[in-house]
């Protein structure tokens, strides 16, 4: 793990359950605004010892990651909501009470 990826995981800690949060959210809160792509390689390397809730990361339309089908269960466990087009409703559960 490098210092960028700490920082990724520092943040990813404090998402509060029943909110999400966007890639590209924690990229500009890490004053790295271009680095979304970055994040989201950090998340996919996230060490399972550190028991983040990765679930609560989506992309900047709601969407989850395609290949990971327990995200959603996980999420909907918390009341996360979710459109009919199976993306999270952003303006009811994005993380807003940021740094």
């Amino acid at each position: 793990m490098d210092e960028f990826d700490n920082e990724v995981y520092s943040i990813v800690k404090e998402i509060p359950v029943g909110k999400v949060i966007t890639y590209g959210q924690i990229a500009r809160l890490m004053g790295k605004p271009q680095h979304s792509r970055k994040v989201g390689r950090a998340m996919s390397h996230a060490p399972k010892e550190m028991n983040l809730p990765c679930h609560r990361v989506v992309n900047s339309q709601g969407r989850l990651v395609p290949t990971w089908h327990e995200q959603r269960s996980k999420l909907e466990s918390e009341h996360v909501v979710f459109k009919k087009n199976g993306y999270v409703d952003l303006s009811r559960c994005m993380w807003e009470e940021i740094k």
